[in-house]
């Protein structure tokens, strides 16, 4: 296994800690209508570094986080989604720009309302530090600060 292999599957244990955390600092339900009526401190840092086809469920389940965040009124722009993989666009799937979570098919989480800041190759361990250490070349775009 090369230095990246590994970089990457650590990076992919980090990926549910980070889900975690996502969940920890969600409001409790008495402060949940502060989010709602546009408290907008709160930010979202969501990852999959899952690659392949056989990973689809990480993909899945990093997009139902990311519309269950939106759902609680996090705006796209406090929203980082790093995807490592597009398996919407995978010749695989039986479902072409979709992705589903469970096997009834019944919701598409890659909609059409999903803002990937990163995907493919972008998704790097770095790129990871660096969005959440802030530490950003001046020349990234504001989007994937």
């Amino acid at each position: 296994m090369g230095r990246a292999e590994m970089a990457a599957q650590k990076l992919g244990c980090a990926c549910w800690l980070l889900h975690l955390l996502l969940i920890w600092q969600l409001p409790a339900a008495g402060s949940m209508s502060q989010l709602q009526a546009g408290h907008t401190s709160n930010w979202a840092v969501l990852v999959a570094t899952s690659k392949y086809w056989y990973n689809y469920r990480h993909i899945a389940n990093t997009l139902s986080f990311y519309r269950t965040v939106k759902r609680l009124g996090i705006p796209d722009s406090n929203i980082i989604l790093m995807l490592a993989e597009d398996v919407a666009c995978n010749p695989r799937s039986a479902y072409p720009s979709q992705v589903f979570n469970d096997e009834s098919h019944q919701l598409n989480v890659y909609g059409t309302n999903v803002e990937v800041d990163y995907r493919g190759y972008e998704v790097t361990v770095g790129n990871v530090i660096r969005v959440l250490t802030g530490r950003h070349d001046p020349a990234v775009p504001r989007p994937k600060r």
